[in-house]
């Protein structure tokens, strides 16, 4: 895994944020390389199907679609912030629109769960502005389909079994794992869809 990251840098940028050698900052980009590792497997799957797809900005935006947690209180990840944790996705957007990545912003704001639409804010309540955070784009998909399989705190796991990840997004509703679904349709690899022995 290089330093750079595509065109930026992006433990340049997530170093302006989260101070090297601390395990808020280990945590972070153990989890956002593991997030990338399978990010580029999809992205190469899907070149090699014909569908056209951006990797270099994929691997930069997996690197950097957490980096708002800073700002969260997520004490077992470290986080020892104000703001309600479902918050991190748009305070990531603020985070990187602050600096002129309005693109890699966007995945930041919709990646959370399978992306949380304004019914789910309005009727969950959540502590969220009045708008739909639903990945759009192919890359947008890619980074939030493949966060889900990595937890930030359990780093040493391998990547979650499809029913892991089932169970993980139940709690959000129908809405979002019917989402999910429609991205594993669109995304999935062998990588992604290994039985586990233990279910």
């Amino acid at each position: 895994m290089g330093h750079h990251c595509g065109m930026i840098d992006c433990l340049e940028i997530i170093a302006r944020y989260y101070e090297p050698g601390t395990p808020l900052y280990h945590t972070l980009v153990t989890h956002s390389q593991q997030v990338t590792v399978l990010a580029q497997a999809i992205c190469n799957h899907l070149l090699a199907c014909g569908v056209p797809v951006d990797t270099e900005f994929v691997g930069e935006a997996a690197m950097l679609h957490d980096v708002g947690i800073i700002h969260t209180d997520a004490p077992s990840i470290h986080c020892h912030g104000t703001e309600p944790y479902i918050r991190h996705g748009i305070l990531g957007r603020q985070m990187l629109e602050a600096i002129g990545l309005y693109r890699h912003a966007l995945v930041c704001e919709r990646h959370t769960g399978a992306g949380i639409s304004l019914d789910d804010i309005l009727s969950q309540q959540l502590p969220l502005p009045h708008r739909d955070m639903l990945p759009i784009s192919i890359e947008e998909k890619v980074v939030c389909y493949a966060d889900k399989f990595f937890s930030k705190t359990h780093l040493e796991e391998p990547p979650r079994t499809l029913e892991r990840v089932r169970k993980s997004l139940a709690k959000f509703g129908t809405a979002t794992v019917e989402r999910f679904e429609a991205l594993h349709s669109l995304l999935a690899i062998p990588e992604t869809t290994k039985i586990d022995p233990n279910e």
